[in-house]
């Protein structure tokens, strides 16, 4: 039997066990939930080779399963993210009720994202993008909270891009009479001009719902915060991946058949970056660590997105290197929060405080996802945001820098914030009894810090698979050169030419580690917020002083102008007026035939007065 095919089978067999185990047994449950991940994880690495096809047919249609250079790479964010989220989520989601209908839809969930980097034809694309979104909405809704506000916001919008993919496939196949994606690429030059303007567009709708790009975004903060923890990280750090993934498709192999003054690319580059500079934006402004990191993942993949717009050699490198590192990062803090919740049973930035010394396993995968995702050199973000930075420079987009430069600067603001909210801050006594989260919970957030650390400093070894996807999306081989685009890398494109500095930096933290280790055995007396006066008077026990209230105020007070109206309403406001329009509707159809019988008569004399007119 086909490996793709043994591949379906162990996650569809492991996901049914999974639900019925779950039922008899908690240590069962879990047990199958994790051998079926990490067997089908196995089976994909050790037995599927790139370049690997299962053809078959159904009801005429020619379909085809199969792996290629780029959809190996997205893979190692879905399986690698998968695995650790999934042992993260035994300890996470321990004691919570229905646990077979969560690890249900967990494994379909990673099944569907794989069945759609295996697809080489439209039809089977779109039946897995659709349990992807079934799947996905299951878990959103999983806790039972704003069910109508923020799971029904999820499915709507997934519908739309659902049904604009659909009717982009319909058009192909009447054009080329079939829906492998390789046929498409091969006849799209044939296309009319109006068929070359409007399937990019109907398929990028699709896409960019699931990317988060504004203006469709407006799904993604809720869906984020409102699912488990454990779920999150594979939410922000993969799902959205299937987003880009399209996207990437899209550009190079349709996109780059088009004439460019029709400007798609610059619409959909300047999207990704005011998608960047106002997810940061709303990011500074939460107070709950969990809207903050959903607003912080629409930003982060706004970067990702005007790399993938832009296009050239550098920016397609930046952008896929990037989303490698959002998974890590992003998937490393949505676990970071997870831990914190379940120690503490809040995820409120001010509420909870000075953990560094309570968790600090957790404090450090914090600190390195925090530098990656600032663009902080050692670590990975650094790499890609340079690269992004150099690649728009050099297609001439200086506007778009400046834009892009100011999403990641203001980027420092909510990562301090994160930082100091949760670790940094004075004990306070309401936290004594916090303990460390538990090894399966920190495990894979440290292997995540160590991944970011080495990405960092030998880029090279995620580089080179990119490069060798990118030529199969069509982009020149570079004969393994690929770190000549920048110039950031060393001769051998192995390790960036940051090594002095990155000395200096363990250095300097290895000292103040040392410092403020033996600072703390000298009886230094710590103190709570609460432990002060002001103009004589010693504030009353529930009065908090400490700055982390209204934090960046002046900062958001003048960037207001900006923030005054989300996209949210204008959704809204159309929504009300159609809500009007049917309300009306209803009152003509009644559901009373004496009604109807009234209108029909209407209808009748209306025919009659004006028959001379109507028909002559």
């Amino acid at each position: 039997m086909n490996s793709i095919v043994i591949i379906f089978l162990i996650f569809l067999a492991g996901a049914v066990l999974t639900y019925i185990g779950q039922r008899l047994s908690n240590i069962l449950g879990s047990s199958l939930f994790l051998l079926t991940i990490f067997a089908a994880t196995a089976q994909f690495y050790l037995r599927v080779n790139t370049g690997d096809i299962f053809s078959f047919s159904l009801n005429g249609l020619e379909m085809e399963w199969g792996i290629t250079p780029i959809s190996w790479l997205f893979s190692l964010i879905v399986l690698g993210l998968g695995s650790m989220a999934a042992v993260y989520s035994i300890s996470a989601m321990k004691a919570k009720e229905r646990l077979g209908y969560f690890y249900f839809n967990f494994i379909m969930g990673i099944f569907s994202m794989m069945g759609i980097l295996l697809s080489r034809d439209l039809v089977s694309f779109f039946i897995f993008w659709e349990i992807m979104t079934w799947s996905s909405y299951m878990i959103v809704i999983y806790e039972g909270r704003s069910v109508q506000k923020v799971g029904i916001k999820y499915f709507l919008f997934s519908a739309i891009g659902a049904y604009a993919m659909l009717m982009a496939i319909v058009i192909i196949y009447s054009q080329v009479h079939s829906v492998l994606i390789e046929d498409l690429v091969y006849s799209f030059s044939s296309f009319t001009l109006a068929y070359k303007i409007w399937l990019p567009i109907l398929l990028l709708t699709g896409f960019g719902v699931k990317a988060g790009m504004m203006p469709l975004h407006v799904w993604a903060p809720g869906a984020y915060s409102h699912s488990p923890m454990a779920y999150s990280s594979l939410f922000s750090g993969a799902l959205s991946k299937m987003g880009v993934y399209g996207m990437v498709l899209v550009f190079s192999m349709l996109i780059t058949q088009i004439p460019e003054h029709l400007l798609i690319r610059e619409v959909i580059a300047w999207l990704g970056a005011l998608t960047a500079a106002i997810g940061t934006l709303w990011a500074i402004a939460q107070d709950d660590a969990k809207k903050l990191l959903a607003y912080s993942s629409v930003a982060q993949l706004g970067y990702i997105i005007t790399g993938v717009a832009v296009g050239t050699e550098l920016a397609m490198l930046a952008a896929i290197f990037l989303a490698v590192l959002h998974a890590l990062f992003k998937g490393t803090l949505f676990m970071v929060v997870g831990a914190i919740e379940k120690q503490t049973g809040t995820t409120n930035l001010t509420e909870v405080t000075g953990l560094i010394r309570k968790m600090p396993w957790t404090f450090i995968a914090a600190l390195m996802s925090i530098i990656a995702l600032a663009g902080i050199p050692p670590l990975g973000g650094f790499v890609g945001k340079w690269m992004l930075y150099e690649a728009l420079i050099a297609s001439d987009h200086y506007i778009l820098v400046v834009l892009i430069f100011f999403a990641s600067t203001a980027g420092f603001l909510y990562c301090y914030k994160f930082l100091f909210g949760f670790f940094l801050g004075q004990e306070e006594k309401e936290w004594a009894h916090v303990k460390e989260a538990p090894a399966t919970m920190v495990v894979p957030m440290l292997i995540f810090s160590v991944l970011l650390f080495v990405l960092g400093t030998f880029p090279g070894l995620l580089l080179k698979p990119i490069d060798i996807g990118m030529q199969e999306l069509g982009y020149a081989a570079s004969e393994g050169h690929y770190w000549t685009m920048s110039v950031l890398f060393n001769e051998y494109g192995n390790a960036i030419m940051l090594q002095p500095i990155l000395y200096a930096i363990i250095a300097i933290f290895l000292f103040f580690l040392v410092f403020l280790t033996a600072k703390a055995f000298k009886g230094t007396r710590y103190v709570s917020t609460k432990d002060i006066s002001s103009s004589g008077e010693v504030p009353g026990e529930f009065e908090n002083l400490s700055f982390k209230e209204n934090f960046f105020q002046p900062f958001l007070r003048a960037v207001e102008p900006v923030m005054k109206r989300q996209i949210d309403w204008y959704y809204t406001l159309v929504g009300n007026g159609m809500e009007a329009l049917f309300n009306f509707v209803r009152r003509v159809y009644t559901g009373n035939g004496q009604t109807y019988a009234i209108y029909a008569i209407v209808f009748l004399v209306i025919l009659l007065l004006l028959k001379s007119n109507l028909f002559g």
